[in-house]
């Protein structure tokens, strides 16, 4: 019961995303995030006792769930995430989860915040991404939806899959069990 409570109490003061920048900080001044490109994309994860930020979900025959929104550079490292109820589209949360990353101090210079360019599947054709994206002087690399399959835009796609795996191998991330 003492773990449960402070991990409880630690969320609530936001420990969590301060070690989540700390890491990040650490891997920006030492060159190990990759600006190039970016890659967003979510998934689905069931919430069995509901609680916040759950909804119906889609492909679950409505059952409560929640979405998580993960952005990563192009080596797969987490930028940003996000949590929200499952029915929630992908195209809703593709400017405010680029909005979520930190600013990160290199070696030398002003703090990067933006990639060069974002990669994402058909959830996010959208002409308000694209434009927002491209006010950010951001590229992006969205394909377009009803036309034929093959984008060719898995061979960069991989990373965001490859961080979903690893964070669904843990099963209290994989399940929300809070209330």
């Amino acid at each position: 019961m003492t773990c449960w409570r402070r991990l409880r109490d630690w969320q609530r003061a936001g420990a969590w995303d301060l070690i989540h920048f700390g890491l990040l900080h650490w891997l920006a001044r030492g060159h190990q995030i990759d600006w190039s490109q970016a890659v967003v994309d979510s998934c689905s994860i069931r919430a069995v006792y509901g609680g916040d930020q759950t909804g119906p979900n889609p492909t679950d025959r409505a059952k409560r769930g929640s979405k998580r929104h993960l952005i990563c550079d192009g080596r797969g490292v987490p930028l940003a995430i996000r949590l929200t109820g499952a029915n929630r589209n992908d195209s809703q949360e593709a400017l405010a989860l680029m909005d979520a990353i930190p600013p990160l101090h290199g070696e030398r210079g002003r703090p990067r915040q933006r990639p060069d360019c974002v990669l994402g599947d058909g959830g996010y054709d959208a002409a308000a991404i694209r434009r927002g994206l491209r006010a950010q002087h951001i590229v992006p690399w969205l394909p377009m939806r009803r036309i034929r399959h093959g984008s060719g835009l898995g061979r960069w796609r991989w990373v965001v899959e490859r961080t979903f795996a690893r964070l669904n191998q843990f099963r209290r991330l994989r399940v929300r069990h809070d209330i």
